[in-house]
């Protein structure tokens, strides 16, 4: 493979059009082969793209309490892609997208574990990391930001002490009364330059909602995330005709005709894609433009584990609309030995790039084996999947 590159200037692939880098790709013969899922306990879905010439692309994929459908939907895809250029990227993605009558949910998640794969082989086969192949980074560091359940002297300190300046914490319990009694708290807690969002989970009615945005409006709040479910756009539209308090959405709408209602009619003023499940890399892109056109920025959702994480950063550096990446612990043994301390390098609040080719990750098998997944039928909570 090496020497098949020799001849490709991989310098300025930051400023080469993405067309002629696809083509430079496939002038090198890839072919898929093959396609093997993985389930790892807690909810991590896993696919490796195999080659013909020995190369292979990791994506991941998120649905929760769906995982065993989401890989099942993928290994379907295999069929259709054996033989095909994985470094066509574009083609296979509207292919498998716009083939199937139906679409949402776990086909979508299984095409966004694809991409994620796709982008991986073709930054291996030119020798890159994707965030070149996409045009970045005009940044080598990311900001990130940090999720917490609740918000206390010693958390706050905690997080401070790891130079993060935005906290998003899980939703106040109790009445609305009392909902915004203890975000009043949070924000006392916090210093007033460090940032604080609040995430809902769509926990509220729109009348709720409305008395709870109401109730912080004088806070300043980040912003405050899925107030409401995403069922009806027009109980959005009511929300942001009626509050200035900033809202946060994204990790559960899929594709760019998903999220442009919420765009083009400022409905929100962050989008929160997941990569793993909104249709990949390559959907993203096409979700940051309309954020960069309607000047709405992007903070992504990442509960994922390293591979997840790291297609959110290469994403992250692509895109100007780019404001902070949710990230999670990536430094368990588990994690470490899981992608062969191949994890993202997260120092003073900041994820560092790295130049590793493609993802820049990957996956031991033998690793994963050790934690089988276990499907749930109760969160936490208590609620039914």
């Amino acid at each position: 493979m090496t020497a098949m590159l020799a001849g490709l200037p991989l310098a300025g692939l930051g400023d080469m059009a993405m067309a002629e880098t696809r083509a430079r790709a496939g002038a090198l013969g890839l072919k898929i082969t093959g396609l093997k899922t993985f389930l790892v306990a807690p909810r991590s879905i896993f696919v490796k793209v195999y080659t013909n010439q020995g190369l292979t692309g990791l994506g991941v994929a998120i649905q929760t309490s769906k995982e065993m459908a989401t890989a099942a939907a993928i290994m379907e895809c295999e069929r259709v892609l054996v033989g095909r250029d994985p470094t066509q990227i574009e083609s296979l993605w509207n292919e498998l997208y716009q083939t199937p009558r139906w679409r949402g949910g776990p086909l979508t998640a299984a095409i966004s574990a694809l991409d994620i794969a796709f982008w991986d082989i073709l930054g291996q086969a030119l020798g890159a990391p994707i965030y070149t192949l996409l045009g970045g980074s005009g940044a080598s560091r990311l900001r990130i930001y940090g999720s917490t359940m609740d918000m206390t002297p010693a958390i706050f300190e905690a997080q401070k002490a790891q130079g993060i300046t935005v906290t998003r914490v899980q939703a106040p319990k109790g009445s609305i009364p009392q909902m915004i009694a203890t975000t009043r708290r949070w924000r006392e807690i916090v210093s007033p330059d460090h940032q604080l969002a609040v995430h809902m989970d769509g926990t509220l009615t729109t009348r709720d909602a409305l008395q709870y945005l109401h109730g912080v409006e004088d806070l300043n709040l980040l912003w405050v995330e899925e107030p409401i479910q995403m069922d009806d756009i027009e109980d959005w539209a009511h929300l942001r005709a009626h509050t200035t308090t900033a809202i946060a959405t994204g990790e559960r709408v899929l594709t760019k005709w998903g999220f442009a209602p919420y765009l083009n009619r400022h409905l929100i003023d962050f989008a929160q894609p997941d990569l793993a499940a909104c249709g990949g890399i390559t959907e993203a892109r096409k979700i940051a433009a309309l954020c960069e056109a309607n000047r709405i920025q992007i903070a992504p959702h990442g509960p994922h584990e390293t591979a997840g994480a790291l297609a959110n950063f290469h994403f992250d550096a692509s895109t100007t609309a780019f404001y902070a990446q949710e990230v999670r612990d990536y430094t368990s043994q588990f994690e470490l030995d899981l992608h062969e301390g191949q994890t993202p390098k997260i120092v003073n609040g900041f994820c560092e790039l790295s130049d590793r080719p493609g993802l820049g990750t990957v996956l031991n098998e033998a690793v994963a084996a050790k934690r089988p997944y276990q499907p749930l039928t109760r969160s936490s909570e208590g609620r039914a999947f």
